[in-house]
């Protein structure tokens, strides 16, 4: 395969290829088009958001080996905007020359959540403890025995997204909802915050990191509501979250984005949750707070092109916009008009038309000097603006 130099990606014939179309996707293509990168994406929805913003577009499932393989041929390198994508497909491209990043076998390790997890303890990570099961129907076996105690974690191995996938478990009857197959259990971990780094790498091993992030999730949802830059933490905490953090990327391998979330201890240890391997949720804020947002730094890294600045101008918060509760159907973005007149909010609209309940259709990043003016504004927009249905 010929080798691609920096000043072979713009306004080129040279082709990036996005596994994925959703709103991750979309922006990254925010990226591509100001690089004038062409770009072909698929997905297996026709009303994908990236469907509008890049060059080529193929309808396809992601986990369906034909139609990956037959993608990513037509395509000079490769990436992914959410990891659940067919393996086989993607190390048949690597072998035969294609570039694919993240690397399939990165991938391979992060894709199972109980393969993930073994790869902590085997490389000393600090994590949870956790137990595997080939069917939820083992968990009540191992409850009755007293291999598990309650309350715990249950997590399904693949596929989980955006909340699902995930639940606490409190009780006997609490087992009877959850799905039948392979999963983990995890130990409750009684923790101060729930923090993220974002690791970025290139393939000529340049490496960087993104300020500390604090996360706030939702109660019930078990999706994120607010992320905090910079985390409101210690120096030395951030240190040790940082320093972990490089360390799964070193092991893992990855090329590209990397967020490693984790728990900050009553001790303050650093645990490690779990890793996206693209684009995540805790980097948003970027967008309008850094100097190199995410996005573009995840293209950067891709393409073996200088990595940027990641420190922050100011500081960020980032609020989820996701479906209320009671409302399905056509979406409306009600009071958006009035969030956008307060000082340092720009809302980010996803392109989705279909609103369900906790559905991620936008987010609003809030920027100022300081963070606690920031988080007070990010409350207020968030008691603001409802995601409605017609």
């Amino acid at each position: 395969m010929v080798k691609l130099s920096a000043k072979d990606y713009f306004s080129s014939d040279f082709k990036l290829g996005i596994l994925g179309g959703g709103q991750l996707g979309k922006m990254l293509l925010y990226e591509t088009r100001k690089f004038d990168i062409r770009t072909k994406v698929m997905d297996a929805s026709d009303e994908a958001p990236c469907k509008i913003a890049c060059n080529e577009f193929v309808k396809g499932s992601l986990m369906d080996f034909d139609a990956v393989y037959d993608f990513g041929k037509d395509v000079d390198v490769l990436t992914i905007e959410i990891e659940n994508v067919n393996l086989d497909a993607l190390e048949k491209l690597e072998d035969e020359g294609t570039k694919v990043y993240p690397p399939a076998k990165a991938l391979r390790t992060i894709q199972n959540k109980a393969t993930q997890k073994l790869f902590y303890t085997d490389n000393g990570i600090p994590t949870a403890g956790f137990s595997r099961f080939a069917y939820a129907s083992e968990i009540k076996d191992s409850v009755e025995n007293g291999g598990l105690e309650f309350p715990f974690v249950w997590k399904a191995a693949q596929f989980g997204y955006d909340g699902q996938g995930v639940k606490v478990v409190r009780k006997m009857d609490d087992l009877a909802e959850l799905p039948s197959g392979e999963c983990i259990t995890e130990t409750m971990i009684p923790f101060k915050n729930e923090l993220a780094v974002i690791v970025v790498r290139n393939p000529s091993g340049d490496v960087v990191t993104y300020p500390v992030v604090e996360m706030e999730f939702h109660p019930e949802a078990n999706q994120v509501e607010y992320v905090i830059c910079p985390a409101r933490i210690d120096e030395d905490i951030a240190l040790k979250a940082r320093k972990i953090a490089l360390k799964v990327s070193e092991k893992i391998g990855h090329i590209g984005i990397l967020a490693v979330e984790m728990f900050q201890t009553q001790d303050d240890e650093i645990l490690v949750n779990e890793v996206a391997p693209r684009p995540h949720n805790s980097g948003h804020y970027s967008i309008e707070a850094s100097y190199t947002n995410q996005f573009e730094q995840h293209i950067r890294a891709i393409l073996n092109l200088p990595l940027g600045k990641t420190e922050s101008k100011v500081a960020g918060i980032m609020v989820n916009l996701v479906g209320t509760e009671g409302h399905t159907g056509n979406v409306v973005y009600e009071n958006i008009a009035e969030i956008m007149t307060m000082d340092g909010v720009t809302p980010h609209i996803y392109g989705k038309k279909q609103t369900r309940p906790f559905r991620k259709m936008g987010h609003v990043t809030i920027v100022n000097k300081d963070v606690d003016e920031a988080r007070r504004v990010a409350q207020k927009v968030k008691e603001t603006i409802k995601v409605i249905s017609k």
